[in-house]
């Protein structure tokens, strides 16, 4: 997961995602890069489990799958006390991003 976030294409693809699913069309509209190239940061992206894509037809809309980046931020926090310089970035980033990652109510 740590190595799919790495890449600042796909941070932005996240974020996009964290407003609502969108197709690799849409994805692709602000970059300098083909669908196919977006299509495969989603394949990245999916493969870490941070996004799940389903068949809409002829469409195949992502979404961001939340839990497995509550989960890294959980761990992360951890490590707070050792790098506050470099985590007050991160956890302003987080605190964000943070209302989008909210599991949704278990029935």
């Amino acid at each position: 997961m740590f190595a799919a976030l790495a890449d600042p294409t796909r941070r932005a693809i996240l974020a996009r995602l964290a407003e609502g699913e969108a197709t690799v069309g849409a994805l692709a509209a602000p970059f300098s890069m083909s669908q196919p190239a977006i299509s495969k940061h989603l394949k990245v992206l999916e493969q870490a489990g941070l996004i799940s894509r389903n068949r809409d037809r002829q469409r195949r809309p992502a979404k961001l799958q939340a839990a497995p980046l509550a989960e890294a931020a959980a761990w992360v926090a951890r490590f707070k006390s050792f790098w506050p310089d470099s985590f007050d970035q991160l956890e302003s980033l987080l605190a964000a991003l943070s209302p989008h990652f909210k599991e949704p109510p278990h029935d």
